[in-house]
């Protein structure tokens, strides 16, 4: 009698654990209002790069026979009141906007996570001197303070500013602007990348790296950097809008950026004494503000539910 060997049984197939990215990528791809919000910011990025391509006009070319025009074939959205069309205003004050959203959020995310870093890192006197700077920086009135800034950066004719403002040509507003906002706009990032690194250097592998040798500069950089990056960028998406919304609020009031310069904010400004008789002026950039702002604080939120173990996406 003959007995047959059993037959080799495949072995299965090794399954492949999803990394921290691939996981947060895919809830974010589920969240409708996060992507809807993407493509906005995409198209807004798209529409400020190809800004001379799309604009009909010249945004500061005047045409005194058309003050306060209604919309029309030539010009879609009107014009202000000056004649110029606010169409190409619009489309080139989306640059303005958002390079003062990205390079706030991108210095005041920068000075937010050295500052947290090191206090929460290294802890002891590091940490009170940098807390109780941030609590100080926090109690400051922050709108009175920009108006007072800015009105002295900005507004004013001393010789100091006005060698500034003849440096820096058409521009000077808008990097006074930046300094300002990124200056006043980095303690909430300190405060949460504090908060994360005393949760993070408690655990097994950052033990793991010292037992094995590596100094203080090593496991900050290496070890937890790395993993404040879905912090980090959560925060950078909810900066860029406040200080797009910021920006047009000081424009508004006139202690912004100003002319030649076309923003949204100031355009804003222009249409404020003739918002019964011509409602179509302040209509358009009061839109592109609320949809851009709107759209990064709905990608923020996504992108913290992405990376929320806690989420249910």
């Amino acid at each position: 009698m003959t007995t047959t060997a059993p037959s080799p049984t495949a072995a299965p197939a090794p399954t492949r654990s999803r990394s921290t990215f691939q996981i947060a990528l895919r809830r974010l791809l589920r969240h409708r209002a996060a992507m809807v919000s993407l493509g906005v910011i995409i198209l807004l990025v798209l529409m400020a790069i190809f800004a001379p391509l799309l604009a009909p006009y010249d945004p500061n070319a005047q045409n005194l026979s058309g003050i306060y025009a209604p919309p029309s074939a030539q010009h879609l959205l009107g014009q202000d009141d000056l004649g110029r069309d606010l169409l190409s205003r619009v489309i080139y004050g989306s640059r303005v906007s958002l390079m003062v959203g990205f390079s706030v959020a991108v210095i005041s995310i920068l000075i937010g996570t050295l500052l947290g870093l090191l206090a929460g890192f290294f802890g002891g006197l590091t940490d009170s001197l940098i807390s109780r700077f941030i609590e100080f920086m926090l109690s400051l009135p922050t709108l009175p303070l920009l108006l007072v800034i800015s009105g002295l950066l900005v507004s004013t004719d001393a010789p100091l500013v006005v060698n500034l403002r003849s440096a820096l040509g058409a521009s000077a507003s808008v990097i006074i602007i930046i300094t300002i906002f990124s200056l006043l706009g980095w303690m909430g990032t300190a405060r949460l990348v504090r908060g994360e690194v005393l949760r993070l250097k408690n655990l097994e592998y950052v033990d793991a790296a010292r037992a094995l040798g590596a100094n203080n500069n090593r496991i900050m950089w290496r070890h937890l950097v790395p993993n404040l990056f879905a912090v980090i960028i959560v925060q950078a998406t909810l900066d860029v809008g406040t200080a797009i919304l910021s920006e047009a609020a000081l424009s508004f009031l006139g202690f912004g950026i100003q002319p030649p310069v076309s923003t949204w904010g100031n355009m804003l400004s222009n249409a404020q004494e003739v918002v019964l008789q011509y409602p179509w002026i302040p209509l358009y950039p009061g839109l592109a503000i609320l949809i851009t702002v709107l759209a990064f604080n709905f990608l923020g939120d996504g992108l913290r539910d992405a990376f929320d173990p806690k989420s249910r996406l």
